[in-house]
Order: structure tokens, then C-alpha cells, then sequence
């Protein structure tokens, strides 16, 4: 797969061969599915707790005698049916992480990045850098040239300049490829990889 290189300032810089296997794949809608509940599941905090029957405060005797009062049987006063009582099969403190097996991760990932490639929002980009005016106001007007709104930005190890420029820019974020995953590449309207960035991900995915 040929595709055009241009710079952050919107001119062209030639031409790179993509790997098919990589980027011209059938995108499975299902494996990127199962990628991207497997990430929110993973970031989860998991601090979620209510009290059970055990450990509410209250007495442990038994409020009234068995038979003879008319009242339904009763045996604490921390059982769930009262006010003050415990909450049944509550939510506690817990890890929502589960794994998921290598080969539907790297799947997953190759679905995505063909994805964006099918759809004509994958960008190389020569390099990811912004030059000497390294500020935010200076990406935002490259930006604009690009028409970009919300994208992503992969690079084998990404300028300091550029994600300090980024930093203030919610719908712009820049990562290096060790870092790329399905989430976030749905999750942003472009894609642009710089060219060291795609020898990066072709290393990684072999």
C-alpha cells in the first residue's frame, strides 16, 4: 500500500510503502470490541463498597422471640429487609482485570490501524516535530491548516517540544508506539504515524 508523506506544515515529503498485513487488513469490528472492554476493564479502579450484613453496626441479638407476636420471624436487626440492615451481594473492593490472549491483542490492534487506514484517516507525517516554536499556539495554526480537530499522534520516541505544545489540546494527543493500543485510535477522529513510528509498529507486530 502507497501512500503520500506530508509534514505537520501540510507539504509533501514523498512516499511510503505500508505493509497490507498490517495496515490493509479486514478490520474485525468484534475483535476491537473485545480489545477495547478488556482496556476499560483494566482501568477501572475497582474502589467500589457498601457494607454487608456482617459488618454494619447494630446489635447481634435477636429482636424478638420466635413465636407468638404475629410479626414475621426475625433474627438481627442488621438483616437487609431493615433500614439500618446490610446490602445482599454488594459491590466490593476488586480488580475488573481479566486476561486476554496476545495474539487477539496484537488482532486487535492490526483491525484498528486498517481501519483508519480503509477509512482515509491514516496520516504519515515525515517527522512529528515543531520545529523551533515549540507552542501550543503554533500547533494549534498547523492544526488548522491540516484540518485536523481530533487526532492522534504516534512516533517512535516523540519530541518533547511537541507534547509539551500538545499538552493544552484535549482532542490531540501524542504517544510513542509502545504505548499505541485500539482505544485510543477509535477514540480519535485522525491517525498520523511519523515514518519512524511505522517502522516501530511494523516491529512490533511481527
Amino acid at each position: 500500500m502507497q501512500i503520500k508523506v506530508i509534514t505537520l506544515d501540510n507539504a509533501e515529503a514523498g512516499e511510503i510503502e505500508l505493509p497490507d498485513e498490517f495496515f490493509g487488513a479486514q478490520p474485525r469490528t468484534d475483535i476491537m470490541a473485545r480489545v477495547v472492554h478488556w482496556q476499560l476493564a483494566k482501568r477501572r479502579a475497582g474502589t467500589h463498597k457498601v457494607k454487608g450484613m456482617g459488618e454494619v453496626s447494630g446489635t447481634t441479638k435477636k429482636p424478638y422471640r420466635q413465636k407468638g407476636t404475629g410479626n414475621a420471624r426475625q433474627g438481627s436487626l442488621r438483616a437487609p429487609q431493615f433500614r439500618t440492615g446490610g446490602v445482599v451481594h454488594g459491590p466490593v473492593v476488586r480488580s475488573h482485570e481479566y486476561s486476554l490472549p496476545k495474539k487477539v491483542r496484537r488482532l486487535g490492534l492490526i483491525s484498528a490501524l486498517s481501519q483508519k487506514a480503509a477509512e482515509g484517516k491514516l496520516v504519515i507525517l515525515d517527522a512529528a516535530a515543531p520545529g523551533d516554536a515549540a507552542k501550543t499556539k503554533t500547533l494549534v495554526a498547523q492544526l488548522k491548516v491540516l484540518g485536523w480537530t481530533s487526532a492522534l499522534v504516534f512516533d517512535a520516541t516523540p519530541d518533547e517540544g511537541l507534547l509539551r505544545a500538545a499538552r493544552n489540546l484535549p482532542k490531540i494527543q501524542v504517544m510513542p508506539t509502545v504505548g499505541a493500543n485500539v482505544y485510543d485510535i477509535l477514540h480519535h477522529d485522525v491517525l498520523a504515524v511519523t515514518r519512524a513510528g511505522v517502522e516501530a509498529l511494523k516491529e512490533r507486530l511481527s
